[in-house]
Formats: structure tokens, sequence, C-alpha cells
């Protein structure tokens, strides 16, 4: 099969490979789409792979169909389609025993730890990590967006967004935009905040509302938006520290900010920010990926069973599509930003 695979930072390119072979619980699926994470442009260009493991084939956000099954697995799942759970966690630690999977102390990750979806071919370690769709008609681009999709709703739970609410977002890119989305599901109205014109544009285009926050005054804004109110909830999706100071500006008396963004570099904010935390008593809460226990709520499938459903849509967002040979020359042109995304993937079907 083809695969992607990274060799060293900045040595990403198309290998022929043998194609796995499903032993034990493992399950092999065809790579319907995989998406371009923000996070795999700096892992093939600056960082390289979490534990300096070469080659490996990157790619987490994606999708596929179960084509084969090892000895100890069920064959009935042969067909079947959906999305892809990349954290393989040991089950064993602290975190695991509490169903918080993405916490775990030894972990393995496809895409990043381990093979992932920028290949014809990923194995799984077992069903656990397959989402199903039970929406035949659903595209396999739609469903490889289950990842980012399920990040922006964790953030919105973690706000703990209710209806009513008005929610502000920095960053109008497709997790800033699905987050907004998900505010709407919740009965939330929200606002998105970005710094590219084309961004505000685009997302204005798919029915948000959105501002740019350089050349608008952020407060001002907000408060014209929420009929002379600050914002009840405000999620940070930028991981900029200009951005953070923003959120505290815009964000009500015990309102609450929730950080998404990864951050690229220190942050800092000013006295008057910091004592607004202070005197607004603020509640600062991170977040990092998602949940995938059952219990409360398995995120994850609530997210493709809104997929499936029609109630939550993404295939909007997609702006580029690429085949898996012309993956590389496209991260390539992301990164040197050639070209503006929302959002870009490797789809099979193109």
């Amino acid at each position: 099969m083809k695969a992607a695979r990274l060799h060293a930072i900045n040595d990403f390119r198309i290998d022929k490979i043998e194609i796995p072979h499903p032993k034990g619980e493992e399950i092999l699926v065809k790579v319907g789409a995989c998406g371009i994470c923000g996070s795999d442009i700096p892992r093939i260009f600056e960082l390289g792979t979490s534990k300096q493991k070469y080659p490996l084939v990157i790619g987490h956000e994606f999708s596929g169909t179960v084509v084969a099954v090892g000895e100890k697995a069920d064959q009935s799942l042969i067909g079947k389609r959906g999305a892809i759970f990349p954290c393989i966690p040991c089950r064993k630690c602290e975190m695991c025993l509490a169903g918080e999977y993405v916490m775990c102390e030894d972990y393995g990750y496809l895409g990043s730890r381990d093979d992932g979806g920028f290949a014809e071919y990923c194995l799984l370690p077992n069903a656990w990590h397959l989402v199903v769709s039970e929406n035949e008609n659903i595209s396999d681009d739609a469903i490889s967006m289950t990842e980012p999709c399920t990040v922006a709703q964790h953030a919105i739970r973690k706000g703990n967004v209710t209806a009513g609410q008005n929610v502000v977002i920095f960053g109008a890119g497709p997790i800033g935009i699905m987050a907004a989305r998900w505010c709407k599901i919740f009965g939330a109205k929200p606002m998105l905040f970005d710094v590219v014109d084309e961004k505000v544009e685009f997302a204005i285009k798919r029915g948000e509302y959105v501002v740019n926050s350089v050349t608008n005054d952020v407060v001002e804004t907000v408060k014209k938006f929420t009929g002379g109110r600050l914002a009840d909830v405000v999620v940070e999706g930028t991981g900029v520290g200009s951005a953070l100071g923003q959120c505290i500006e815009v964000c009500k008396s015990l309102g609450t900010i929730v950080l998404m963004g990864n951050p690229s570099r220190d942050t800092t904010i000013t006295l008057k920010q910091h004592s607004m935390i202070l005197r607004k008593e603020l509640t600062l809460v991170g977040i990092w990926n998602s949940r995938y226990s059952d219990t409360p709520l398995n995120q994850w499938k609530c997210t493709v069973e809104m997929l499936d459903n029609g109630k939550m849509t993404v295939e909007d967002l997609i702006t580029h599509r690429c085949t898996l040979e012309e993956l590389p020359q496209l991260c390539k042109d992301i990164y040197e930003r050639k070209i503006t995304i929302c959002k870009a993937l490797y789809s099979s079907s193109k």
C-alpha cells in the first residue's frame, strides 16, 4: 500500500509498504479520508514525532471502513464504516480507570506515536477505536472530521454552555466554526473573532457572526452583539496571549473562559487583564482533546450521531482535498503560507 510517512523532521514522503495483517482483536480499515490537523504541520517541519520514532505514518483525524479483522475480533465488523478514535490508552493508570483516556499516563496515539491515517490502510488495536456511522449517505470526508468536531464539542461542554447564553469564540478556523455550531445546537448565541480577513469572510459566508479583532474594538463589538452585556462564556481557540487578554476583557463577571488553543509561544497578559481575572472572579478552564468514556456521555458517539442525522454539518468547511501522492506538497504549501485553508484533507475518493 501507499503511505505518507515522516522519516525525519522535514522529510515527509510517500512510501510503498506492506498492508498490515490484523491479528487477535486487531481490525484493518481502509482509510476513507484523513484531515490535516494544525498539529501535523509543526510535527512534519519543526518538531518530529512525539517519541522521535521513524519512519511513522502520521495523521490522526480519519475515517475508515473495516476490511479485515483478527481471529479474536467480531467478523460482523467487516464492512462497517466510521470515525477512528486515535488515542491508545493503557487502561491501567488512575486516569484510564476514571474513564479519562486522553489523560493516560502511558498512551499510544495513531498518527503521532503509532502509524496513523495518512495511508491507504490503517491497523487499529481493536474495535473499541471505531465509532460506527449508521448513515450510508454521509461521506468519508465528513466522518473524518469527527475528531476536530468533538474537540469543539468538548470545549463547549467544559464551558457549561446552556441555552440563552452569549458565547464569544476567538479563532474562526474549522474548530472555532464548529464550536459556534455546537453553541447553536445547545441553544446558545455565538459570535467569533479572527485576525485574518479571508477567514472572517469565509465564516460569514457560512452563516456565522464574525468580526476582525484587529480592526474593531472587541469589547464594544461584544456589547453590540449582546445588547449591552459581556459574554457568559468565552472560548480561546488561538493559543495567542493577546487573544487571551481580549477573552478576559470581553468576559462578564463570574463568567467562564475555556482555554482550547495550543500555545505556540510564552503567553503574556497585561497587569490590567490579570487584575480583571480577580475582580471579575473568572473561571479559567483548560481542555485537552475530548472525552471517549460512555459515562456520562461519549462525545465521539454524540458527534457521529449528530453528523448522521444532519444536526451538525462539517463538509462545507473543507477547502482543500488531495490524493495521498499530493499530500506532502499540500502540507508544505500550508507550512510556507502559500495557501489559506479552513480544512484540508487527504481523501481516497479524490
